[in-house]
């Protein structure tokens, strides 16, 4: 595929169009590609072609054929694998020098073992995993974690440019590493935080001052940015991203630590803590939820404001 038919409109399969997927494929088809769309839930399908054509769905069979790009967002790499090597996987339907890109917060070791199945067929994998939550998805600036062959990141990138901007990682199943990092690092600060302000609101500072000058401190992380006020102190925890989902990305990153001889002793009570809440708040609660795990265990709610 030449650089300048990858400047011309692609036809691209695009498989997961949830809370995330569904805005991803969106800016595909604003930049000008032919995006048909493929979801195990039919009322996701039925949602995205009663919105922009009816022709934008996909049948099982037809996934991946004649596809330029195989674009994925699924709940995991087990579900990627099946998707593409399992009973009817769409692997063998694949043209060659086909693009499969694998955005999943998946697991490095299959990515690089699916990658070799893949390259055997003459198809190039990209693990291009992103941060952000649906708006910037929606608005088309997530950060993408790009991992695979230079030369095929370059020829992909005018695609992934669309929904985001594009970090290139390294090598195959560097992406999917990182953002198992990344977010093993952002859920440590959201619990610190949350911790602090139990025992800050508890003693008799105000939370929503707290937040404040946490931001505008050396405390500032993510969460007291982006999640404190918006969905804790308010008790709203609709952020829109699962707490079993974040438990994965967690686990990820600690397989990485074990595989590579790290003991991370942080990291593994950061998993035990997320771990915990799953089990007493349950798999499908909003991950935000996890501050009410500290506030049990602390005996304390922490108050939107004591003014």
């Amino acid at each position: 595929m030449t650089d300048s038919q990858l400047k011309k409109s692609q036809l691209i399969h695009f498989i997961g169009v949830g809370a995330m997927g569904a805005p991803m494929a969106q800016r595909l088809l604003e930049g000008g590609h032919q995006v048909r769309v493929y979801d195990s839930n039919r009322q996701r399908i039925e949602k995205f072609s009663a919105q922009h054509g009816k022709h934008t769905a996909l049948t099982p069979d037809q996934l991946g054929t004649d596809a330029d790009f195989v674009v994925m967002i699924l709940p995991n790499s087990g579900v990627v694998q099946e998707v593409l090597f399992g009973q009817n996987g769409l692997s063998n339907r694949l043209k060659k020098n086909a693009f499969v890109v694998d955005m999943t917060s998946g697991q490095p070791e299959m990515t690089l073992t699916m990658g070799t199945r893949l390259e055997a067929l003459g198809v190039h994998l990209i693990d291009a995993p992103v941060s952000g939550a649906v708006p910037r998805a929606q608005n088309g600036t997530l950060t993408i974690m790009t991992g695979g062959e230079p030369v095929w990141i370059e020829q992909a990138e005018p695609v992934l440019s669309l929904m985001g901007t594009v970090t290139r990682t390294g090598a195959l199943g560097s992406g999917h590493a990182m953002k198992a990092l990344n977010n093993l690092v952002s859920c440590a600060g959201y619990l610190i935080g949350i911790e602090a302000l139990i025992i800050g609101s508890k003693f008799g500072l105000d939370p929503e001052v707290m937040v404040d000058v946490l931001n505008s401190s050396t405390g500032m992380n993510n969460s007291t940015q982006k999640k404190f006020k918006q969905y804790v102190l308010n008790r709203k925890f609709d952020s829109g991203f699962p707490l079993h989902m974040m438990v994965k990305d967690i686990a990820i990153a600690m397989g990485l630590a074990r595989n590579m001889g790290v003991p991370a002793p942080f990291g593994h009570l950061c998993l035990d803590m997320w771990n915990g809440a799953k089990g007493v708040l349950g798999p499908n609660v909003d991950h935000t939820e996890v501050a009410r795990l500290s506030e049990i265990l602390a005996g304390w709610e922490i108050p939107e404001s004591l003014n």
